[in-house]
C-alpha cells in the first residue's frame, strides 16, 4: 500500500464528486467509482471497466484500493466454509460461512487477534495486532456473500460479529462497516439480521444505546457469578456483572434491541444446577431474548473440556423448566477449527 496515496473507500459520495471536478472530469464519475467501489465490490482500478484507461491510471496514480483477498479456503463435513483473509499489509483474519436449510450466516472478524485473553478462546491467546478497517470488515461480509452464492446459490441472509477480536474495541470501524452494509448503495441487508458479540464492555454497550443503533447485541456471559467470570474472562474484572447488568438495561431502553446471552458449558466449571440458578438470576434482570448454550470445542492451550450430553441436556431442561428461553446450539465446522471459540489462523 502506497503510504502517502488515500484509501479511495475512506472519500464520501461528495469528497470523490469534489474529487473529479477538480481534476476537469464530469461528477457523475464519482457515481461510477462509489458503485464499483461498494455494489460491484471491485478489488482494482482496473477492474472499473466503463472509466477510460486515462482515468483508471489517474486513479491508481492518486489512491489506493487495499482489498481484502482471499487466502485459503477450508469446507467442513456440515457444508460450513472457513476463510482466511489477507490483508493489504499481509495480517490475517478468519471469517466463516455457516449454511443451513433456512440461513447463510457470515461470521465476521473486526480485529487481528485479540487483547481480551479469554482462557476457552484460541483468539485470546494471540496478540492483538491491529483493529480492521471498515471497508476491510466489508469485504469480508462481501466475500462471503460470493461465497454463499457461489457455493449454495443463496445470498447472506445473517452476519455475526463473533470472528476474532472484541468488535467494541473497534467501535467506530465496526459500526461504520455496518452502516455500508446496511445501506442502499451498500449491501443492503436489514440491521436486524446483523448481530453483534461482546464479551462486555459495559461503557460501549452504554454508547450503543447513545447512537441509537439498530442491530441486535449478544454477550458472552459463559459464568453467571463473578469469581468465576473473572477466572475465565479478564474482562469481568474492569466490567463486572453488575455493571454488564446496568449497561444492557440502559441499551435495551434507548433502542429495543434483542439481547442474547451465549453460555458455553464447561465441565465441572459452570455445568451444575447451582450455576444454572445464577444464570437464570442474570436472564430475569435483563429483557433477554434467547440464552444460546454453546458446546465447548476444545482448543490448543487450554484446560477445559466439554461435559457429556447427559448433563448438557439437564442443564437445558432445567433453563426451560424456569421458564429460560434456551436453545443448545450444536457447533458447526469444529473439524476445521471453524467454530466458536477456534479461529486462529491456523495453519
Amino acid at each position: 500500500m502506497k503510504s502517502d496515496n488515500k484509501n479511495i473507500r475512506h472519500l464520501s459520495l461528495p469528497a470523490l464528486q469534489e474529487y473529479f471536478v477538480s481534476i476537469g472530469e464530469k461528477p457523475f464519475r464519482a457515481k461510477q467509482v462509489y458503485e464499483w467501489l461498494w455494489l460491484r465490490h471491485a478489488d482494482s482500478f482496473e477492474a472499473m471497466t466503463n472509466l477510460s484507461k486515462e482515468l483508471r491510471q489517474k486513479l491508481n496514480e492518486h489512491f489506493v484500493l487495499p482489498a481484502v483477498k482471499v487466502d485459503t479456503v477450508q469446507q467442513s463435513n456440515d457444508g460450513t466454509i472457513k476463510s482466511r483473509f489477507r490483508l493489504h499489509d499481509n495480517h490475517m483474519v478468519e471469517g466463516v460461512l455457516i449454511p443451513t436449510d433456512s440461513r447463510q450466516t457470515a461470521c465476521v472478524s473486526s480485529q487481528v487477534g485479540c487483547s481480551l485473553s479469554c482462557k476457552f478462546c484460541a483468539t485470546g491467546f494471540m496478540d492483538r495486532k491491529r483493529n480492521l478497517d471498515f471497508d476491510e470488515i466489508y469485504d469480508e461480509v462481501a466475500l462471503l456473500n460470493q461465497q454463499a452464492l457461489s457455493s449454495y446459490g443463496k445470498k447472506l441472509s445473517n452476519i455475526v460479529f463473533m470472528g476474532m477480536g472484541e468488535p467494541l474495541l473497534n467501535y467506530k470501524n465496526v459500526l461504520q462497516s455496518i452502516e455500508r452494509i446496511t445501506a442502499p448503495d451498500g449491501l443492503g441487508m436489514s440491521p436486524k439480521r446483523i448481530t453483534v458479540s461482546t464479551a462486555g464492555v459495559a461503557k460501549m454497550i452504554r454508547q450503543l444505546g447513545d447512537d441509537k443503533v439498530r442491530f441486535n447485541l449478544a454477550i458472552s456471559l459463559h459464568a453467571a457469578n463473578d469469581k468465576k467470570r473473572s477466572e475465565i474472562m479478564p474482562i469481568n474484572d474492569s466490567n463486572n456483572l453488575k455493571e454488564l447488568i446496568a449497561a444492557l438495561n440502559y441499551f435495551y431502553k434507548a433502542t429495543e434491541n434483542e439481547i442474547s446471552f451465549e453460555y458455553i458449558l464447561f465441565k465441572d466449571f459452570n455445568d451444575s444446577k447451582e450455576d444454572a440458578d445464577e444464570l437464570i438470576k442474570i436472564y430475569r434482570q435483563v429483557p433477554a431474548d434467547l440464552v444460546n448454550i454453546i458446546e465447548y470445542n476444545p482448543i490448543d492451550n487450554a484446560r477445559f473440556q466439554k461435559p457429556d450430553s447427559q448433563t448438557a441436556e439437564e442443564f437445558m431442561e432445567y433453563l426451560t423448566k424456569h421458564r429460560v428461553n434456551a436453545r443448545l446450539r450444536r457447533s458447526r465446522g469444529k473439524d476445521i477449527d471453524a467454530a466458536c471459540g477456534q479461529l486462529a489462523n491456523k495453519g
